[in-house]
């Protein structure tokens, strides 16, 4: 099936609830994405596996989008190992009360991804029972994925990087970035420099001096060469090993 008949597929099973399809992506990529509402959810999410023309038997994974004041788009990604053909089912839920029904009866493999979309955006699903931590701590406060969460890294320190619009351009220019536990020079040890045409350094500690040549002996001319010192006879006249 084409993208477009997925779609259209998909809406007519959900009549008479108002659902409305479009394509997403393009070429090999494109998908059939269908909005339903959330009173529509678990229907959808069970009708794409069990019709036979879908058969979108593989859950890939879900996930929210923050859509601001418009609340968030809570989102799942089914395909049809049969088929070979993919459904992005996409549904809204408001800000103030964030919650939709979980579809973790209809694919027991969305609890993970459900128990994250909880954890990152503050999402409830209604029926799934166990929406304990999963990445973050227990006694972490917020939801990182929201848009309006601010990074402690921010509040904390400036940040080095370019300065986002609305930004103070107090403070002067941006920071060097060092390597994690790479200390600043001139906190530890000596720091060699590469000399400079004097040799001294060129750091901005001055660096170490360059090492001076070692002095080489001149070369015997050809013919010149000196003679070996006669070693030294043993006691008696006798030569080594013998006797």
């Amino acid at each position: 099936m084409t993208p477009e008949e997925v779609g259209r597929r998909i809406v007519a099973l959900l009549a008479p609830a108002e659902a409305t399809t479009t394509v997403s992506g393009g070429q090999g990529h494109a998908r059939a994405t269908v909005d339903v509402p959330v009173a529509s959810w678990r229907d959808a999410v069970r009708a794409a596996r069990d019709d036979a023309e879908l058969a979108c038997d593989f859950f890939d994974w879900l996930s929210a989008v923050d859509e601001l004041a418009e609340g968030f788009d809570v989102v799942a990604h089914l395909w049809s190992v049969r088929h070979r053909h993919g459904l992005l089912l996409r549904t809204r839920v408001p800000r103030e009360t964030p919650v939709v029904a979980s579809v973790v009866d209809v694919f027991p493999g969305a609890a993970w991804h459900e128990r994250e979309t909880h954890e990152m955006f503050g999402i409830g699903f209604d029926g799934h029972g166990e929406l304990r931590p999963l990445l973050l701590p227990p006694e972490f406060e917020g939801h990182p994925l929201r848009k309006e969460f601010v990074l402690a890294s921010r509040a904390a320190k400036p940040w080095p990087g370019a300065k986002e619009p609305g930004e103070s351009e107090a403070g002067g220019g941006r920071r060097p970035i060092r390597p994690p536990g790479v200390p600043a020079p001139g906190e530890w040890g000596t720091t060699p420099t590469p000399a400079g045409a004097a040799g001294v350094g060129e750091g901005p500690r001055g660096g170490t001096p360059a090492r001076p040549a070692r002095e080489r002996p001149a070369r015997p001319a050809p013919g010149e060469r000196p003679t070996r010192p006669a070693r030294p006879r043993p006691a008696g006249g006798a030569e080594e090993g013998e006797g």
